[in-house]
């Protein structure tokens, strides 16, 4: 049983973009761009390898390169301290 995104979150997962660059395969000269977001776990990211060994298993288009960008969703929050305190009724 696959658990729900916010679950994943708490597990550490964050939001990975993958942009991905590969030749055509028509013509192996031009590069095409593929990107590519999914909920991931850093430092290991065990979605993205998944997708790539995918990728070389059953898309014609051979790999040129990949670049990553990661964030984590969930993280120790953000505070500031009030000014002023407005009670209504």
């Amino acid at each position: 049983m696959r658990s729900s995104e916010f679950s994943r979150q708490l597990e550490g997962y964050g939001l990975l973009t993958a942009q991905i660059l590969y030749h055509m395969p028509d013509h192996p000269g031009l590069l095409q761009t593929f990107l590519w977001q999914t909920l991931d776990k850093a430092p290991v990211f065990p979605e993205l390898k998944r997708f790539l060994t995918f990728w070389e298993r059953d898309i014609d288009g051979k790999l040129h390169s990949v670049r990553i960008c990661h964030r984590d969703l969930i993280g120790p929050s953000d505070w500031r301290l009030l000014d002023a305190e407005y009670p209504i009724h």
